[in-house]
């Protein structure tokens, strides 16, 4: 297994040049990469039957991310940040999920949420920093949709290792997801990679997402079940 520093591509240290072309939906993702210096690594798109355990039963449903980390591990979750840009009522930030009892961490992320479509209350809680979006939004008992978009892996480069504190560049799973409120107004859109985790959770039916209708989070509320038909044009790619 490689060392995260070692027989680094040059390009991948240096920044861009020689770099691998990026997809369009991980703009967001590179937005802080730029930051570093770094080039993206190279992202491998999976359909969610590739997606090995314990990975797909953690990545490849609709439920909020931040209780599905936290009963896996059975520990509470905050954040750290990383980075952050805001600009009027866009607010993006780079962030590492991590345990509250041993201090691991869990996830590495980015992710976009357009403030205006919050209430006060959760609002000002995001802006604190200290806890993630879909534990806010459940404490506040606001509808959301999760939607999965699309799954991926790639090899951890110095970047991600240093981020969920990894010696290897070991091979991790992520997905990219948007998440929706009872009017169907896009709320957040989200890249999330998972660290490396230790075992297999029961695995329930073993459909995951695709076997699964979406199912809202949060408070209770009349919405329909969502039709990707409905969907605004750029959750439709």
């Amino acid at each position: 297994m490689k060392s995260c520093l070692a027989d680094m591509p040059a390009d991948t240290a240096t920044g861009p040049r020689g770099a691998k072309p990026v997809p369009s939906w991980a703009a967001l993702l590179e937005r802080f990469y730029e930051r570093t210096g770094l080039s993206l690594p190279a992202l491998q798109e999976v359909k969610p039957g590739q997606v090995p355990q314990p990975y797909r039963s953690l990545l490849v449903h609709s439920s909020d991310m931040t209780p599905t980390l936290a009963g896996f591990y059975g520990q509470p979750i905050r954040i750290r940040v990383l980075g952050r840009e805001r600009r009027d009522d866009s607010y993006k930030r780079e962030v590492v999920l991590w345990l509250v009892d041993d201090e691991r961490s869990v996830e590495y992320g980015v992710i976009r949420i357009w403030l205006d479509r919050l209430t006060p209350a959760a609002r000002r809680l995001v802006l604190q920093e200290q806890r993630p979006l879909g534990d806010i939004l459940n404490a506040e008992a606001i509808p959301h949709l999760s939607w999965p978009k699309g799954f991926f892996r790639l090899r951890a480069d110095v970047h991600a290792c240093a981020a969920l504190g990894l010696r290897h560049a070991d091979l991790l799973y992520g997905r990219r997801n948007v998440l929706l409120d009872g009017a169907r107004r896009l709320l957040a859109e989200v890249i999330e990679v998972l660290a490396p985790a230790p075992k297999a959770p029961a695995d329930g039916d073993g459909k995951g997402f695709e076997g699964r209708s979406a199912r809202w989070n949060g408070a209770a509320t009349a919405a329909r079940p969502l039709d990707p038909g409905r969907l605004l044009p750029e959750l439709r790619k």
